[in-house]
């Protein structure tokens, strides 16, 4: 075997590794985005039960129980990308979370066995959201990586695929929580 042959195949052997490395780390990404998109699925079935059970009695709130149901309806349209599912997650948690703040002002409210039960249940759908966006953050971290490191990164030019988003906490979410309001 001639040394320029050689030196051809050690190349070929190597682009067919990245390539399938590529490959899986993309694969992974979108296993584990559908693997927190049906855990978020769960969540977006479980508003319209929380929303019909907590609508009698918050009078007040109803623009922010219209904007959940809303933003749930928004988030089942089909054909609506991966940035925006993330988009609207952000926006479906913070509704949420101001639900489950309104809910302290009504005392009837907060006795009633249905609305523990799904406070119960939307908290247990919580924790597997979060943890099913640790796990998708870090598989798109890893497939970043691998997109932008040399020389993968030639390749994954060449094939065109494009750096993906992690999810981030909202802006709100952010801000320190002022203690003395919370005993007022």
């Amino acid at each position: 075997m001639s040394i320029p042959f050689i030196i051809f195949l050690v190349i070929a052997i190597n682009v067919f590794f990245m390539y399938n490395s590529l490959v899986s780390k993309k694969n992974q990404v979108q296993n584990i985005f559908a693997g927190l998109d049906a855990v978020l699925k769960k969540r977006y079935d479980l508003i319209p039960n929380l929303v019909a059970t907590v609508s009698k009695y918050m009078e007040h709130e109803k623009s922010l129980l219209s904007e959940v149901t809303k933003l749930r309806a928004d988030a089942n349209k089909p054909n609506v990308s991966d940035e925006q599912k993330i988009a609207l997650d952000a926006k479906v948690s913070s509704a949420l979370g101001s639900i489950m703040v309104a809910v302290e002002n009504y005392p009837e409210l907060k006795a009633n066995e249905n609305v523990m039960h799904l406070q119960g249940t939307l908290n247990e759908i919580e924790e597997q959201i979060s943890a099913a966006r640790r796990a998708y953050n870090q598989a798109v971290t890893d497939y970043n990586n691998k997109i932008e490191m040399i020389p993968s990164n030639f390749i994954a030019m060449a094939i065109g695929y494009k750096r993906k988003e992690v999810f981030n906490i909202p802006d709100a979410q952010r801000e320190n929580i002022n203690v003395k309001e919370l005993f007022n």
